[in-house]
């Protein structure tokens, strides 16, 4: 055996168990109980209750704390943790021995705010939603039969495989192309953003699925990026994503056609089942078979009938023979009544004509008398009777006022029984003195 290697009889060797209780008892001791802040990262809670995650330097620090809540103390809680929260936690630091992993227990959380990457995500949102890539009227409707599928996502993760388990499950018949992208790290966005270009400058698939698994903020960062964001909005091909968890909600989620809580889901949303296919045309099948049966029943129904009708011919012409006679004797009989009925409304007619004519002779000489009085009464010559004369100036036209007159004028006078040619001696208006006694024609001054 090597000296070198040879334990002197004054130095103690650990063994790794006894190494690692003697440095959680130094922790414990100094650290028996104590007050740390930072950003929450990759928070679980597992089906026991308990919840594992890890804490962040809320300055940007690269440091790291693993930590452990039990349920005890999980389930006094006043919140839900989320990544990327900014935490006050009150425990102890002890080292997890199975591991040899430094952990710290917390008894007690409180908020203090959202922390740094949690604050951008925040920025970053309101900054695209204010540029509206995020607007609901701009979301366009996926292929309802797609026949080919695009896969933007890495093809060592397990977001692939459980793409391409849902697939073939779902729609065997559909074709799927992948395009290749890392989706962590520093180098994921511009590769997104390439794969997203290449899938929309070959147009070869009917729509792109946009994946990945779950993890904490940092890891789904890239699916934050703002050009991966406006990459996911400019696309012309519509776009599914479903990354990480169901809880996980990135900018792309928001800025895609659909969201999908995760990448099995974001297969099925994509494609219809074929078996639901399968089924839905066996129930159209079904439906369209029970139509034509229905309707070539009918058919047959009608056929039938026609044939019941021409199988005896003779009993079709012993019933119309039935009805031309019929229509015969009705001929007959009805002609003589028409007859009747007409040299009786022609003698009626005639007694109605030779009582109409007298009455209507007298009425119209009734008229013609009537309408003689009437002109008799309009006869200028009568108007002359009762004492009138007309005047005019030797040339036929009318004489009705005095401004008419002139004295020494001649005037044609024209009376019930003759004519007068009469001299205008004077004139006189009317208000030039009172008018005349009731009864007086005096119209002015003349002479014969």
């Amino acid at each position: 055996m090597n000296e070198a290697f040879q334990p002197a009889p004054q130095r103690r060797v650990w063994g790794v168990a006894a190494l690692l209780l003697a440095v959680s008892d130094s922790l414990s001791a100094r650290f028996s109980v104590c007050v740390v802040g930072g950003e929450l990262s990759g928070f679980t809670r597992a089906a026991s209750g308990h919840c594992y995650f890890s804490l962040k330097d809320a300055d940007g620090q690269q440091a790291m704390l693993r930590c452990a809540m039990f349920r005890r103390a999980a389930s006094l809680l006043d919140f839900s943790p989320a990544d990327g929260a900014l935490v006050e936690m009150r425990g102890r630091l002890t080292l997890y021995e199975p591991r040899g992993e430094l952990q710290f227990v917390v008894e007690s959380m409180r908020r203090a705010g959202a922390g740094a990457l949690y604050e951008q995500f925040l920025r970053l949102r309101a900054k695209l939603e204010a540029a509206g890539l995020f607007d609901l009227s701009a979301k366009r409707a996926l292929p309802a039969f797609p026949r080919r599928l695009g896969v933007i996502t890495s093809t060592v993760g397990a977001a692939l495989h459980d793409v391409l388990t849902a697939l073939a499950r779902r729609a065997p018949h559909v074709e799927v192309i992948i395009y290749p992208s890392a989706v962590q790290g520093e180098q994921a966005p511009p590769a997104l953003v390439a794969a997203l270009q290449v899938a929309n400058a070959r147009a070869e698939v009917d729509a792109l699925l946009l994946v990945r698994g779950g993890g904490s903020l940092e890891d789904l960062w890239a699916f934050n990026d703002e050009r991966v964001v406006r990459a996911v909005a400019g696309s012309a091909l519509p776009v599914i994503c479903g990354v990480g968890h169901e809880t996980d909600v990135t900018l792309c989620d928001l800025a895609a056609d659909l969201r999908a809580p995760t990448p099995t889901a974001a297969a099925e949303l994509a494609a219809p089942s074929r078996q639901a296919s399968l089924d839905a045309l066996s129930a159209f099948s079904a439906a369209l078979t029970r139509r034509v049966e229905q309707r070539l029943d009918m058919v047959a129904q009608r056929l039938d009938r026609l044939g019941m009708r021409l199988a005896r011919p003779t009993e079709i012409l012993s019933r119309q023979r039935r009805q031309l006679a019929l229509l015969a004797q009705r001929w007959g009989q009805a002609l003589p009544k028409m007859q009747a009925m007409q040299a009786q409304r022609l003698s009626s007619l005639e007694q109605r004509c030779r009582h109409a004519a007298p009455a209507s002779l007298r009425a119209q000489g009734l008229r013609l008398e009537a309408l003689q009085a009437r002109l008799s009464a309009l006869d200028p010559q009568r108007v002359l009777a009762r004492g009138y004369a007309w005047l005019d100036d030797g040339q036929g036209r009318a004489l009705s006022s005095v401004e008419q007159l002139l004295p020494g004028q001649q005037v044609h006078a024209v009376l019930a029984d003759g004519e007068a040619q009469l001299e205008v001696l004077a004139t006189r208006g009317k208000s030039a003195s009172p008018p005349p006694s009731k009864g007086s024609r005096t119209k002015g001054i003349a002479k014969t």
